[in-house]
């Protein structure tokens, strides 16, 4: 008598299934990233505040331990309320400095490839030429 062995072998490799979660994980935070970094930030500043608020509690005495836990659980929720909005608002003007930062350097970075073609191409130095002097006319002419 023949009898078959009908053994289920998975299609996708479990290592492979993992990574692919993480790069949509990390997509996911690199698209959200004012979110993100909004809250790491508010999680420094919190973390800043809790030490100096453990400092001062480390002076107090014995008999008020429950409400110096109070008083830095009452900090910690506060500066979470209270700096929530400023914290993303940085975090996004961070980001938008950033982009603004990259696209002057890249485009620098293009000019100076430009100029280097220019000076060794004379259809291209006048072109760069003629260019420059429309702009000029049109800024003469508006008074900009």
């Amino acid at each position: 008598m023949t009898s078959f062995a009908h053994v289920q072998h998975p299609t996708e490799h479990p290592g492979v299934i993992r990574l692919e979660r993480a790069g949509r994980n990390i997509r996911h935070l690199v698209k959200d990233a004012t979110r993100s970094g909004a809250t790491l930030l508010l999680a420094a500043i919190v973390a800043a505040l809790l030490v100096v608020a453990n400092q001062v509690v480390d002076t107090w005495s014995e008999g008020h331990l429950l409400a110096a836990w109070i008083a830095m659980w009452a900090i910690a929720f506060a500066s979470i309320a209270l700096l929530a909005a400023p914290a993303k608002g940085m975090t996004a003007s961070l980001r938008a400095g950033f982009k603004r930062w990259n696209a002057a350097r890249r485009q620098a970075a293009e000019d100076r490839a430009m100029w280097q073609i220019a000076q060794t191409d004379p259809r291209v130095m006048q072109d760069l030429n003629c260019a420059m002097t429309r702009a000029e006319a049109v800024k003469g002419y508006f008074g900009d």
